[in-house]
């Protein structure tokens, strides 16, 4: 299974971290390794100082008659080591580290078939982080919608049923801080509760 992450797809997160809009999908890749087990917690790393929640709208893919595409939707956690991301990039490095670590993502539970929402429907998320919504957004605020980035996708590497799409996160990351609880929501409905642990309270 591949986690296929899409950067940059919302213009106004773009814009918080200084980037320009970009012509053309930005794509990058997690390891299955990368995943939070379902109710985590979450577990900062050591290496980072910096680490910043990116709600997301995940589709999980299949393949029909050789053609990939988005059967069912929830939410996940991009997680970024932004301290590590920036100095990577001043160095015109890959994001790797700061981006495809273990633990670095997070998939809830519960999916929801994508052919129940009519269509030109806007599927609204949001993630509040100790009870204050800290970011919201919709699909129909995507740079790329969600058939162009399969399409995109498909010109380099091969999608699989099973595989998970990032689809970008809208603005207002920010830093996690030992003890903090993050609650995300798809259209209303809580999706995830999580904790996050501090890399003092590990083992």
């Amino acid at each position: 299974m591949k986690l296929v992450c899409i950067g940059r797809n919302y213009g106004e997160h773009a814009k918080e971290l200084g980037n320009t809009l970009p012509e053309e999908p930005v794509v990058f890749l997690k390891p299955e390794s990368a995943l939070i087990p379902h109710g985590g917690p979450i577990r900062l790393p050591r290496f980072s100082q910096d680490v910043h929640h990116e709600i997301e709208l995940v589709f999980s893919i299949a393949v029909r008659q050789g053609k990939a595409y988005a059967d069912r939707v929830t939410i996940g956690l991009d997680l970024t080591a932004r301290d590590l991301q920036q100095e990577l990039k001043a160095k015109g490095l890959p994001w790797e580290k700061a981006k495809a670590f273990d633990g670095s993502a997070y998939v809830a539970e519960d999916f929801t078939a994508v052919e129940s929402f009519p269509a030109g429907h806007h599927l609204e998320f949001l993630l509040k982080k100790n009870g204050q919504v800290a970011q919201s957004g919709h699909s129909g605020q995507m740079i790329f919608d969600v058939p162009t980035l399969i399409a995109h996708v498909e010109r380099y590497m091969r999608l699989e049923s099973g595989d998970l799409l990032f689809t970008g996160t809208p603005a207002g990351v920010g830093a996690l801080r030992g003890g903090d609880r993050l609650e995300g929501y798809l259209l209303g409905e809580l999706l995830f509760d999580l904790q996050v642990e501090g890399p003092e309270s590990q083992r």
